[in-house]
């Protein structure tokens, strides 16, 4: 993401940010941005009729910057698309695929600002592409949250960082995984006859030797394996399947003189054991020991971690792991909170009470010496995580939680009764 424009109000913090997206992941960080209220200044196409004299109507198309007030964001990921045998082609020498943008944003919301060809008031949905400016707006103030979200998004050289191919015979699905976003950029199925099927296996063996063929095709379009922000390519699987793929792979780059792929497999190849061939298994890939050494300053991967250690917590001392809204805003009043595991999707609500209560909650906890971790809802982590409401914490010291409640309980019961004492007072 390139920073175009910025500015920020002092005072209280309102102000606009105007951003160009390169990427898929730069659209996930605007959509992550973008709330309902906000005014947004964009690129759009617009189709216009105009009457002739005669009565006649001709339509045509024209390119406008319209401004609207936002009334709803949507995003979506088009990658993923099934694959069958017609992978098969492409046997020419390989070359590393271009990092296309898949990802969708859609704006939608009333014109604020009139043109010729646009009223007041019309509504219009603007979609987003990479490499066109946009400009965001934000009456109500720019929270700190956000504001790290457009710092983090303008770091340069980000990108992919692992590519994974989730296999089992005659499955696999190829998988992008950078800070903030997991991509199936590709999957293939195909059957696999059984081994004792055909005498001397030889259907099994030839079933498989297409199957291998197809993952290297798929492999050579839908892996960057040559960009050096690539930092490891992850062969994942149950049973033996990674290191037949891995070996039949390496053996053909080397047939087919892709000297380029034969290093890449060579020098940052990880083959890890999952427990099934399914997309979900990425998150004990990320949480494998020769993941974890070499990948351990990545972002997704720290977020595999501190869940890891959650789920620990709350096995052998549940009074350290909390979550919930209320009961981790609980802790975090009693300074509790060592470390806090937040999802990205609690700060996208409608309302902006939700928003403000969680990014006080986050800057309360950071204030106190805690640590906070804002996971991704697009990585497997961040899924785990929302299946827990979204938001958890590990304990410095131990709490109960009925007792904190039983607390506040009394606590609010005692500041009704002197508020009610006071009202009498007033009466006299």
């Amino acid at each position: 993401m390139k920073l175009v424009g910025k500015y920020i109000d002092k005072r209280n913090g309102s102000g606009y940010v105007t951003l160009r997206p390169e990427d898929n992941e730069d659209i996930w960080h605007l959509y992550n941005l973008i709330q309902q209220d906000n005014l947004v200044k964009a690129p759009a196409v617009r189709r216009v009729q105009n009457v002739s004299a005669t009565g006649s109507t001709e339509s045509h198309r024209v390119k406008l910057n319209l401004k609207i007030q936002v009334s709803k964001v949507e995003y979506s990921s088009s990658g993923g698309a099934q694959s069958s045998s017609s992978d098969q082609a492409n046997q020419g020498s390989s070359s590393t695929p271009s990092m296309q943008s898949t990802a969708v944003l859609h704006i939608s919301g009333k014109v604020v600002s009139e043109n010729q060809y646009v009223r007041l008031g019309a509504f219009h949905t603007l979609d987003i592409e990479v490499n066109r400016d946009i400009r965001v707006e934000k009456s109500e103030g720019w929270d700190s949250i956000a504001l790290a979200r457009v710092e983090e998004s303008c770091i340069p050289g980000r990108g992919a960082e692992v590519g994974a191919v989730v296999c089992g015979e005659g499955s696999a699905a190829f998988c992008l995984l950078s800070q903030h976003l997991t991509l199936v950029t590709h999957r293939i199925s195909t059957s696999i006859p059984r081994k004792a099927s055909a005498p001397g296996s030889s259907q099994y063996e030839k079933a498989m030797t297409k199957f291998y063929s197809m993952v290297y095709d798929a492999f050579v379009r839908h892996i960057p394996f040559g960009n050096p922000s690539l930092r490891a390519i992850v062969f994942a699987s149950p049973g033996w399947v990674r290191e037949s793929v891995y070996t039949w792979m390496t053996n053909e780059a080397s047939r087919r003189g892709d000297k380029l792929l034969a290093k890449s497999l060579r020098e940052k190849t990880v083959k890890v054991h999952v427990s099934s061939p399914h997309v979900h298994s990425l998150i004990e890939v990320l949480k494998s020991p020769e993941i974890v050494a070499q990948l351990k300053e990545t972002k997704f991967a720290r977020e595999g971690i501190v869940l890891d250690k959650f789920f620990k917590m709350l096995a052998s001392d549940e009074m350290r792991a909390w979550y919930g809204p209320d009961h981790v805003c609980l802790a975090a009043d009693r300074g509790a909170i060592g470390t806090l595991l937040i999802s990205d999707e609690l700060f996208r609500s409608s309302d902006p009470k939700t928003r403000k209560k969680f990014v006080s909650l986050v800057e309360n906890v950071q204030h106190k010496g805690g640590e906070v971790q804002i996971f991704s809802s697009m990585h497997e982590s961040g899924q785990q995580l929302n299946q827990l409401t979204g938001i958890a914490a590990i304990l410095t010291f131990p709490l109960d939680v009925e007792v904190v409640e039983a607390e506040e309980r009394e606590a609010a019961e005692e500041a009704e009764k002197n508020k009610e004492e006071g009202g009498e007072v007033k009466l006299r």
